[in-house]
């Protein structure tokens, strides 16, 4: 199993590993599960809820679905950005962490030796990857399902740091953020909320940013 880490100067398509310590993706693979079973969006989680109490939408749920409807245009725009610069987004983010914590390329740490390098921008894309699906959805359930369960307890019991990782994370929607920014799409500034909510969840869900700090 590789270290979660971040690093850089490595092409993501021809050095990710078949391994990684995600644990959820690689079980899932395994199931044979599909995406369509495990997705919800906010959307159909409200209808459901309403359905199962067999009441009528209140103020509540319309006040819910004119948010999700209001910011669906900015959440797509940001999904887009993230399609096509998804390569872009993981370096950028990557050559941050490196140059915050350079003790990260240093023999024992995380990032050390090519195998290790590739291990972590794979889980970078990894994560970059399934908060543009919660982005769409305007929801963190296939977060826990695909992302984050078991994934604390993975690094535990490796004896990997999440500090890394947490950090890496944040690293992610800040670049997407500016990106979107450079270009023009949002010019509201209190949408960037709306974007940077996946990965910020995913962050805290893993709960710490200090890099020491396991």
């Amino acid at each position: 199993m590789a270290m979660p880490c971040v690093t850089v100067f490595i092409k993501l398509p021809k050095l990710y590993p078949t391994q990684s310590v995600l644990p959820s993706f690689s079980a899932s693979v395994q199931r044979g599960a599909s995406i369509s079973l495990l997705m919800r969006d906010a959307i159909s989680g409200l209808i459901g809820r309403y359905d199962q109490l067999g009441r009528y939408f209140d103020r509540d749920a319309i006040d819910r679905l004119g948010k999700y409807y209001s910011g669906a245009t900015v959440r797509l725009s940001a999904v887009e950005l993230i399609n096509r610069e998804a390569a872009e987004i993981v370096r950028e983010a990557s050559q941050r962490l490196f140059k915050g914590d350079p003790e990260l390329l240093l023999p024992g740490g995380n990032s050390y030796t090519t195998r290790r390098m590739a291990a972590c921008l794979r889980d970078m894309d990894y994560f970059l990857r399934y908060a543009s699906y919660s982005l769409v959805a305007d929801d963190t359930t296939i977060l826990n399902e695909r992302v984050l369960n078991g994934l604390e307890d993975t690094y535990n019991s490796l004896g990997v740091p999440t500090g890394p990782t947490v950090r890496s994370i944040i690293l992610l929607a800040d670049v997407v953020c500016e990106m979107l920014s450079q270009s023009g799409l949002i010019q509201d500034k209190n949408m960037f909320a709306v974007i940077r909510a996946p990965f910020e969840y995913m962050a805290q869900e893993l709960g710490f940013t200090d890099i020491r700090c396991r």
